[in-house]
């Protein structure tokens, strides 16, 4: 599978909370409580004239307008930015949100580091797909088809027989939020086999989704692979038979934690 590019335009987010030159500062101040945001772009006349963070309101001179306080020279990008050249930008200026115009100047949307990470998962899954897909064809000696398509939830069989609660709370996050990371299924005979993804799979039969994004990788014919032999022993048919882990967390937020922990002994 080639790899997808990805622009700006595709991870921006277009509809912008912003404020004009004479804005009262109080009145930002109160935006930042609300909204939890901690910086504006400043539109003028339709067109993106600076920015107000709340690093300009604590650290300048108090004046009544946003005017006073704004930032008017900016880092902007174009919406055909890529992703990575967006990325390497906004590393070397060391800033954490982009405005985002158009050829008039315009402000059409503004791209954050939130933005990259979400980007940098989606990417990811396309090469764990195409590895996967490789493997099965030398494994069994045969040429697959690969789709990317939604697939009804009640037809996954997963193969997993644990998730973590924790995960499974930040994929209902993301779910909710809109973070494509597909699943990766097999579909062998009339089987939707799930081979990857069943945290974010478990949370979208609990919050009542319908249709799973997936990368679906066709057989061809009916051949039973190895991992779903392992659920038939174990009795995992449905999501129903996995056992959800509460009291103990996802390996990797366990590692990190104890990382921390480490690093705190240290201080002593």
């Amino acid at each position: 599978m080639v790899e997808k590019k990805s622009y700006v335009k595709d991870y921006m987010t277009k509809d912008v909370i912003n404020v004009s030159p004479d804005t009262p500062t109080e009145n930002v101040i109160e935006l930042m409580k609300e909204s939890r945001h901690n910086s504006y772009p400043v539109v003028e006349n339709d067109k993106l004239v600076g920015m107000i963070t709340a690093f300009d309101i604590v650290s300048k001179k108090w004046a009544d307008t946003v005017k006073g306080l704004m930032s008017t020279k900016l880092v902007v990008a174009n919406q055909e930015l890529s992703i990575n050249d967006a990325s390497r930008v906004m590393f070397r200026r060391g800033i954490s949100r982009m405005p985002v115009v158009n050829e008039q100047g315009k402000l059409v949307g503004i791209i954050t580091n939130t933005d990259m990470v979400r980007s940098h998962i989606e990417r990811s899954t396309p090469n764990k797909v195409e590895y996967f897909k490789k493997t099965l064809e030398q494994l069994y000696d045969i040429k697959t088809t690969l789709k990317h398509m939604r697939v009804e939830t009640n037809k996954l069989r997963p193969t997993q027989d644990r998730v973590y609660a924790d995960e499974l709370e930040g994929r209902t996050y993301e779910l909710k939020r809109g973070l494509a990371e597909p699943a990766i299924v097999v579909k062998a005979g009339d089987r939707w086999i799930l081979v990857d993804g069943h945290h974010r799979a478990v949370a979208s039969s609990q919050q009542g989704y319908e249709t799973v994004d997936s990368y679906v990788i066709d057989l061809g014919k009916d051949i039973k692979l190895g991992m779903e032999k392992t659920a038939d022993k174990a009795g995992i048919r449905t999501f129903d038979d996995i056992e959800i882990i509460d009291d103990d967390k996802h390996p990797l937020i366990a590692l990190t934690e104890s990382l921390q922990d480490q690093e705190g002994k240290g201080d002593d």
